[in-house]
């Protein structure tokens, strides 16, 4: 699927605000991505220092990426596009992201209607749900 170098030509997100590292499968309406958590990242360093947990708005952040991702595959010239997210609902977090985890997000697209589009996301570590949210996101010009 999709590699690192593929998810960085769509969307302009770099180190250490890139938190997808790779897509493991994308349709029409739905994609999967994964993104692996190390100790080295460096929230880690002030973010409960001596017992390191993600900021849970990273991993947020993590299934706005992929839900940008799958907005951008879906539009023609996605390349002079970027996908801004215009709210979060209903966001819930169940269990901790450590380093050493691997989170798998699942976002499931609502409604798309020209230029704004509604999402329902999810995500894994293995198969506990770590964090559910719906977001709103519209399609802007680069420029």
């Amino acid at each position: 699927m999709e590699d690192i170098h593929q998810i960085m030509d769509l969307i302009p997100h770099r180190y250490p605000f890139l938190l997808v590292d790779r897509i493991l499968s994308i349709d029409e309406n739905e994609i999967k991505g994964l993104k692996n958590v190390s100790i080295n990242e460096p929230h880690f360093q002030g973010h409960f220092p001596g017992q390191p947990i993600m900021p849970g708005v990273l991993i947020v952040e993590g299934m706005a990426q992929c839900a940008g991702v799958l907005m951008l595959r879906r539009i023609e010239s996605p390349e002079s596009k970027l996908v801004f997210f215009a709210s979060i609902d209903k966001v819930k977090f169940r269990k901790p992201v450590v380093p050493g985890d691997q989170i798998r997000y699942e976002i499931e697209i609502t409604r798309f209607g020209g230029k704004v589009c509604k999402f329902k996301g999810k995500s894994y570590v293995e198969d506990d749900l770590v964090c559910e949210a719906e977001m709103l996101a519209s399609i802007m010009d680069r420029t």
